[in-house]
């Protein structure tokens, strides 16, 4: 960068000091004068003078639309199963249904896709801490089992969806699915035509690249449109991926909102192009946690000033006092069932509690339970547990238990009776 630098500051110098000073112009001919209205003969044209054009106006600048302190977590689901091993794109049905549960018991306000929108372009008011459930690429089991329970608590959806999947048999939606599930608060969205990355297309040149681009943004959205009488406006990257050179294409094409994989609340002066967006794994219930997490305090870790809200949780087991819950008492019985674990080491338990450290909890093997009675009065307005094993083959939980509790400040300092 320094040579680059030196030469860029010594090349006008040295360029100046070679050049030869040029011969002086030779005088131009005179030109024949233009007669004038006054002495041009009879019968002459006069020339007129061309008229100036006038300066193109200038676009009006783009609204600015104030920061209104709201802020959105957009989650992003895949695919469901009660049955099969959960991975990152598979998530257990009975877990996606604890994590709407735990939305509505946080109070949290599941949004409109089109009421995002609105909100974004300044045109509606919304929330703070609304949340925006997505759902991508079309898998059978979001109709099978998501479905039944986002009706049930009555929460819209987004169906970001590949054309080339649907009614593609086997595991993928059918049109028919698609269609009763906008009647019962499903949106459409664009997720492309094959879903493929763009790496490929963009080295093999600009011209290709854009050929590409035109077909994966225009032609899904055109059949969507038309297949599921939609106004698509909103895009989710395959992967994630964006690049500078879909900016302008997917603009020119009607789309409004873009969203990437990247995790981050929206709030009205994020970029529309690269929105973020939560992408809730099946192996991760952290990121839920962090998702759902408005205050700083996900997971219960750290407390903000005056403040013991904390984020909706899971656990895979169940637990007293329970995830989120406000307990009255500082000095609470902590708990975990772990009855439904069918491979556990008991030498190898261990419970951690938040301004404690590792605790001296006991091991219940009739009942399979895993308690420690709190012989000191919890300080912290926000309470974290942790409890880890390892099974006979020295291997942990596929998800960890831990989650955290709230107490009552006033409650908890009341006079016995």
């Amino acid at each position: 960068m320094k040579l680059a630098l030196l030469l860029a500051l010594l090349l006008p110098l040295t360029a100046s000091a070679q050049v030869t000073p040029p011969a002086p112009a030779p005088t131009p001919a005179p030109k024949p004068a233009t007669p004038t209205p006054a002495t041009a003969p009879e019968g002459t044209a006069v020339p007129e003078t061309a008229p100036i054009p006038a300066p193109a106006p200038a676009e009006p600048a783009a609204p600015v639309i104030p920061d209104d302190g709201v802020r959105v977590a957009v989650l992003g689901y895949h695919d469901f199963s009660e049955t099969a091993t959960e991975t990152e794109m598979i998530i257990r049905t009975s877990k996606f249904r604890k994590q709407m549960e735990a939305i509505k018991n946080a109070g949290l306000p599941v949004i409109r896709m089109e009421d995002f929108q609105a909100w974004k372009r300044g045109e509606k008011e919304i929330q703070d801490k609304s949340i925006v459930i997505t759902i991508d690429d079309g898998w059978k089991a979001v109709y099978t089992d998501a479905y039944p329970i986002l009706k049930e608590f009555g929460y819209p959806f987004t169906l970001f969806l590949y054309k080339n999947y649907i009614d593609g048999g086997g595991k993928a939606l059918t049109s028919a699915m698609v269609e009763e599930m906008q009647k019962n608060g499903a949106s459409i969205g664009s997720h492309s035509v094959s879903h493929s990355y763009p790496g490929s297309y963009r080295r093999k040149g600009a011209a290709a690249y854009e050929k590409f681009l035109r077909k994966e943004f225009g032609e899904s959205k055109t059949f969507l449109d038309e297949k599921f009488k939609a106004r698509v406006t909103t895009y989710a990257y395959p992967g994630g991926i964006h690049t500078a050179e879909m900016d302008p294409i997917s603009k020119e094409l009607g789309y409004e909102h873009l969203f990437t994989v990247l995790p981050g609340k929206i709030r009205r002066s994020n970029d529309d192009h690269t929105l973020p967006r939560y992408i809730i794994l099946g192996t991760h219930d952290r990121i839920f946690e962090l998702a759902t997490g408005f205050n700083d305090v996900a997971g219960g870790s750290t407390a903000t000033a005056g403040s013991t809200a904390i984020a909706p949780q899971t656990t895979p087991h169940p637990v007293n006092p329970e995830p989120g819950s406000m307990i009255d008492s500082r000095l609470p019985l902590i708990s975990a069932d772990l009855s439904a674990v069918a491979d556990i080491n008991p030498a190898t338990l261990s419970m951690k509690v938040g301004g404690f450290g590792e605790v001296p909890a006991v091991y219940d093997s009739n009942a399979k339970s895993y308690s420690w009675q709190v012989n000191r009065r919890l300080r912290s307005p926000v309470c974290q547990v942790a409890v880890s094993w390892l099974d006979s083959k020295g291997k942990p939980p596929e998800v960890p238990l831990r989650w955290s509790f709230r107490i009552d400040p006033e409650a908890a300092y009341l006079p016995e009776e």
